[in-house]
């Protein structure tokens, strides 16, 4: 997403780094989903400021719009905001300025050190009662050391989502929250269906544990691919049949063609996880992830082709 500063994490490359992550598609099976009200709808026009306009970013903001709430954006490259100031959101110049008179600050950062850089510029700007949901993937002691610096009556929700950029146009992302989320379940009806994690930062942790699986699941299909091919197995032949077991999710993802999860920020994600323990298979799930830089840039699909 283009809304922060350079990556200095995995997710850089030779090339230009392309928009903000799209995550692969939600699992089968969350336990305990609070599922969207139709009332969410309809519900009263809040202020909202939307920092971050990338693949994901841009669509589940011109959702809030599209639902009559009074709209501020800013993104590092004012131009991706240009659809939705068409539309009739106001164009702010900082992230300061974007959430000064908001009531809620809805963020989708690309990584860590991004969310820290414009933490430190919107972060004195919040106003007591200021509702700030973030829909980043940074782990969640990332998201918790945001929540100590935040000032007094200033709520943080983590709310990390998983699906892709079809999913986030039509309001349909799994949203997986950490924190109190009544004050805001209007607009995350909007967006798609809330999964309640617990408190601030396990959201981000169960996303973690979610995006893992389904990453780890598409290295795995694209080494038993490369099995298939050694034994002279049609490449058909081994698709239809993984895809009938229990790898069919994985399958499915490996071989998408309407999703965008840059293997570069699937690689940061993953590099999230082995940072907190020792995960031999997901450690050489990254060194697979960052093996070829030209696929960095490319959909998670490109490791499995």
């Amino acid at each position: 997403m283009d809304t922060t500063p350079q990556r200095t994490d995995p997710a850089s490359s030779s090339r230009a780094p392309a928009p903000q992550p799209v995550d692969t598609a939600a699992p089968a099976r969350i336990p305990a989903p609070q599922h969207k009200d139709a009332t969410t709808r309809a519900s009263a026009p809040r202020r909202i400021a939307f920092l971050g306009l990338g693949s994901m970013g841009l669509p589940m903001a011109r959702r809030l719009l599209d639902a009559g709430h009074p709209l501020t954006v800013w993104n590092r490259t004012a131009a991706k905001a240009a659809p939705l100031a068409a539309a009739g959101a106001t164009l702010a110049g900082s992230p300061a300025e974007a959430v000064r008179d908001a009531e809620v600050v809805i963020t989708m950062l690309a990584d860590p050190a991004a969310a820290r850089v414009v933490a430190d510029v919107l972060i004195p700007a919040l106003r007591p009662g200021t509702h700030w949901i973030d829909t980043s993937t940074i782990g969640p002691d990332a998201t918790r050391a945001l929540a100590a610096r935040l000032p007094e009556g200033v709520t943080l929700i983590d709310a990390p989502v998983m699906g892709s950029v079809d999913r986030a146009a039509t309001g349909e992302l799994l949203i997986l929250a950490g924190g109190d989320t009544d004050p805001v379940a209007d607009l995350l009806g909007l967006l798609g269906t809330v999964t309640a994690c617990g408190g601030p930062g396990d959201g981000a942790a169960l996303k973690l544990v979610l995006i893992n699986a389904a990453v780890g699941g598409v290295a795995l299909v694209a080494e038993s691919l490369a099995l298939a091919e050694a034994l002279g197995l049609p490449r058909d032949l081994a698709l239809r049949t993984l895809g009938a077991g229990p790898l069919a999710g994985a399958v499915g993802r490996a071989t998408a063609t309407g999703s965008y999860f840059p293997v570069a920020l699937a690689a940061k994600d993953v590099s999230l996880a082995t940072g907190v323990t020792k995960l031999p298979l997901l450690e050489a799930v990254h060194r697979l992830l960052l093996e070829d830089p030209s696929l960095l840039a490319e959909d998670l699909a490109a490791v499995a082709r």
